[in-house]
């Protein structure tokens, strides 16, 4: 979720972060429909390292700049095949799907911040019943399953 703290605008889309170097390399490259947004937190902030390129990409993304305190200083329709570089340094780029700058009405001044979806809320909890009933054993330096012992009823 993309949220302009400004005008209290809110884009309910998944957000992703691309906070090392590889997924900041790959960035949204090859993607054949980019449907969520990617975060990408750089190293230094500087115009330089704020600059994207369109190699490789599939369709045209909305681009948003953002300086260390997470304020916008440029934003684009990026087209393939094109390379942008920001008005002003940039610390963090929000790469998504057209239609992001209109839903946050985003304009130079503005303070985004997000919310990334963590792949683990969506795992659905086991039974806390199931996980009592099972025990572990170590044999020959591995761990292994057992079945827990039956109890017996005392006549």
């Amino acid at each position: 979720m993309l949220i302009n703290e400004t005008k209290n605008k809110v884009w309910h889309g998944k957000v992703k972060l691309a906070d090392t170097f590889f997924k900041r390399f790959k960035g949204l490259m090859l993607t054949p429909n980019v449907n969520y947004a990617l975060v990408f937190i750089l190293p230094a902030e500087t115009r330089t390292n704020a600059s994207i390129h369109m190699f490789f990409m599939f369709q045209t993304i909305d681009v948003i700049f953002l300086n260390s305190a997470k304020e916008v200083v440029d934003f684009k329709k990026a087209k393939p095949w094109r390379v942008y570089i920001p008005r002003d340094a940039a610390k963090y780029i929000i790469e998504g799907p057209i239609g992001i700058i209109k839903a946050l009405d985003v304009e130079i001044g503005d303070k985004i911040s997000w919310i990334v979806e963590n792949e683990m809320e969506k795992a659905v909890p086991s039974p806390s019943n199931v996980i009592n009933g099972v025990s572990f054993k170590k044999i020959n330096g591995t761990i292994g399953l057992a079945e827990p012992k039956p109890k017996l009823k005392e006549p």
